[in-house]
């Protein structure tokens, strides 16, 4: 649906979007994340058509920005951060207005009004001015607008800034109802949210693409190494957490074993691999041969935070460099990209 291949932008001597590519699939919600600077608006800016590219090609539903820039144009739909509202209309008429604009066929205009309304919750303040409406209410409407006429690409920057936790609850589970109907890039600063809407994630840096995949596939490859929560229980109540860490540390690939708590009988430990091999098979096995109890026994992921400060901490090329030579190692997946240079 969205594909970016080799694209620069240039400002005189300073280049805010270096060579990168990357490739979004329909139906998708891609995270958009990257320091201030980074340059994500940059990007953004090219892929709606409001400036050419210095060098390289991008294209949204198989139309080149540069070649048909209005056909790529019919098929977004953009949110800014601060919705484009005029207080003093109504919501009716500014959903009215904002179809016409986009080229929605007069006769059609109603129906169209009427199923936004309701995809967005908004029909019950058709009639208010927009001036007279909450925060909340007013990201729905501005939603509205952007899939007013149906677009194939949703390009959204930060949709639930300045909401209460309410309506950040309600404005994600919308975004999320959006989803396989048009395909959503989320440009956001709020990272748990990307990892509870999104399934994927492209991340730059100083204008560099330093990675694009799953938050799954980045964990396993910043990591390479697999790290484990155990809650093991002595069934006589008298091993010591020193026997059983002792007897973890001995099953093989384990690089590490800490010791976190002791509450009521139950002995948790956190165990680190090493690189490459996986543990968790032989820490049942003997935890069950010791005579003990397993109780819980799961792997702990790196949050989006911790990858996001590790790729864009300085602009870590070791660690680009890093997963882009693990995704060459990787079985193809057509749904993602590594880094290009």
């Amino acid at each position: 649906m969205i594909k970016v291949e080799g694209l620069t932008k240039r400002y005189a001597r300073n280049i805010a979007v270096d060579n990168i590519s990357f490739e979004v699939e329909k139906g998708q919600i891609v995270g958009f994340l990257g320091p201030n600077g980074a340059g994500k608006t940059t990007t953004m800016r090219v892929l709606t058509c409001f400036m050419p590219p210095t060098s390289g090609s991008a294209s949204v539903a198989g139309f080149d920005v540069q070649q048909s820039p209005m056909e790529v144009k019919r098929r977004i739909g953009y949110l800014p951060e601060t919705p484009p509202l005029y207080p003093d209309m109504e919501v009716a008429e500014y959903l009215d207005f904002v179809g016409r604009i986009k080229g929605i066929p007069t006769a059609d205009l109603p129906k169209r009004i009427n199923d936004v309304a309701e995809k967005c919750a908004i029909g019950d303040v058709k009639k208010k001015l927009l001036g007279k409406l909450s925060k909340g209410y007013r990201q729905r409407v501005g939603l509205a607008q952007a899939i007013l006429h149906n677009p194939d690409v949703l390009i959204l920057d930060e949709p639930t800034s300045g909401l209460d936790p309410h309506q950040i609850i309600e404005t994600r589970d919308l975004i999320k109802g959006l989803a396989g109907d048009h395909t959503i890039i989320l440009s956001t600063h709020i990272l748990p949210e990307v990892e509870q809407i999104c399934g994927k994630v492209i991340i730059i840096a100083k204008g560099k693409l330093v990675a694009t995949d799953s938050v799954e596939n980045l964990t396993s490859r910043l990591r390479g190494s697999e790290t484990v929560a155990i809650e093991v229980i002595p069934q006589d109540g008298s091993a010591p957490p020193a026997n059983v860490q002792s007897r973890l540390e001995q099953v093989a690939g384990v690089s590490r074993v800490i010791h976190k708590e002791s509450k009521d009988g139950r002995l948790h430990f956190t165990v680190e691999s090493l690189e490459g091999r996986h543990i968790r098979p032989g820490l049942a096995r003997a935890v069950i041969e010791s005579g003990w109890n397993l109780n819980e026994l799961h792997g702990m992921a790196l949050s989006l935070e911790e990858i996001f400060l590790e790729l864009t901490a300085s602009h870590k090329p070791e660690a680009a460099e890093a997963l882009k030579e693990a995704a060459a190692e990787a079985p193809a997946e057509p749904s993602a990209e590594e880094e290009s240079k």
